[in-house]
């Protein structure tokens, strides 16, 4: 297995627990929040959307589909507290977008050389924690594991057995 296709593997793994968190969660349980304080589902796809388009755009601007108008501005740190449905999408248009987005990463990801997986970071901000562009294709396609364990406390408020 070579470096982009174990990259490949562990977005698609990702996707996987991903799918599987949300796959039977209705419209209005994406606005339940863990405890206080935390962020809704609703706006945490908005977030890993709008983080994975940013992303990937910054190493290969050509592959990755636009986000919808407006889409970006919704998910800032100013909307992370808003709970009105209205002012997000369904469930369906984030599952839409987030397999635009992911196709346009893994499109990414085939279009470019281990040389350049290998090359630093473009955007020296992110360096500390995404040293090389390989890194930066890990995060963008594992980032959602990070949010999965909130996922799973929606899941059980909701009486839903564990999933893993």
């Amino acid at each position: 297995m070579n470096a982009k296709e174990s990259i490949r593997s562990l977005i698609n793994f990702a996707d996987k627990v991903a799918q599987a968190y949300l796959g039977d969660l209705k419209d209005e349980e994406l606005f339940i929040r863990p405890i206080d304080g935390t962020n809704h589902i609703a706006w945490q796809l908005g977030h890993l959307i709008r983080s994975e388009h940013a992303v990937i755009a910054g190493i290969s601007p050509d592959k990755m589909p636009a986000l919808p108008e407006g889409f970006a501005d919704k998910y800032t740190k100013e909307t992370a507290a808003i709970d009105d449905p209205a002012a997000f999408h369904t469930k369906e248009e984030y599952l839409r977008v987030m397999k635009q987005q992911r196709e346009g990463t893994l499109a990414a990801l085939d279009s470019i050389s281990d040389e350049e997986l290998n090359q630093p970071t473009p955007d020296e901000r992110m360096r500390s924690f995404f040293p090389k562009v390989a890194d930066l294709f890990g995060q963008a396609g594992t980032h959602s594991l990070m949010h999965c364990g909130q996922w799973a406390i929606v899941r059980r408020k909701t009486g839903r057995p564990p999933l893993f």
